[in-house]
């Protein structure tokens, strides 16, 4: 394994680690899935991206809002079943998916396809896509003869960035221009979880964190980080009188 890859995959490592404890901002059992991404989403810096991508949530993030690991992703497979939510594996992770409505993508590609010789290929892949369809992955025979997609399309989608290569004769559903949120999202996690490790005794108010301000290296909003690390158990959740501690795990 390279260096680079070493490092992506100790600052993405998502093994095991004590569950946060209960700060949710929204209630288990009847919670709402939807309005919790819809609030995540409202975290995304649009502005960096000069507004090129739709609202990107990692699915594990929703882990923060919620203690029923299990609820989340049934609401989760429920909202891609009926079209409404896509995911995908951005590939720094192999436990990490990202979450996107499915009409702000449809949006964003189709405005970045504006005027080019892919957008009729885009344009039809969409159609099949959105209705309902919850493949993280295509295989060259599903496009070929379930899709009906021929070679050259397959090869526009891939230009267009709407596929990116998973193996010889399958592909990822991908984020056009996601390259750019992936390397902020990688720097900003490595510097917040630096931030609560440098804390006295490597540990961290919530409150206290979310309020620190952003530096170079942190290019999102605080929030979302915090929903990131304490979502990916990152962090050691503890309920304190003053609210919730963070805590460093090594």
């Amino acid at each position: 394994m390279s260096r680079k890859r070493a490092l992506i995959a100790d600052t993405f490592c998502l093994t095991k680690r004590r569950r946060c404890a209960a700060d949710s901002e929204t209630a288990d059992g009847a919670a709402d899935v939807r309005s919790s991404l819809q609030y995540l989403m409202t975290l995304f810096s649009r502005k960096l991206f000069n507004d090129s991508l739709p609202p990107v949530v990692l699915k594990h993030q929703l882990y923060s809002l919620h203690n029923d690991k299990t609820l989340v992703d049934k609401q989760v497979n429920e909202l891609r079943e009926n079209g409404e939510l896509l995911m995908f594996q951005l590939g720094f992770d192999s436990e990490a998916f990202a979450l996107v409505f499915a009409e702000d993508y449809r949006t964003k590609v189709l405005q970045g396809e504006a005027g080019r010789e892919t957008l009729g290929t885009v344009e039809k892949f969409l159609a099949k896509l959105i209705p309902g369809c919850s493949d993280l992955s295509f295989n060259k025979e599903k496009m070929l003869n379930e899709f009906l997609f021929t070679d050259r399309e397959i090869t526009q989608l891939v230009k267009s960035g709407v596929f990116t290569v998973r193996d010889a004769g399958s592909w990822w559903l991908s984020i056009p221009n996601s390259g750019k949120f992936i390397k902020y999202f990688i720097k900003g996690r490595k510097a917040v979880l630096g931030m609560v490790k440098k804390s006295r005794y490597g540990e961290i108010l919530r409150t206290e964190l979310e309020e620190r301000r952003t530096t170079s290296q942190v290019q999102f909003q605080m929030k979302y980080h915090v929903h990131d690390i304490m979502g990916a158990e990152l962090v050691e959740c503890i309920k304190t009188t003053s609210g919730t501690l963070l805590r460093y795990v090594d």
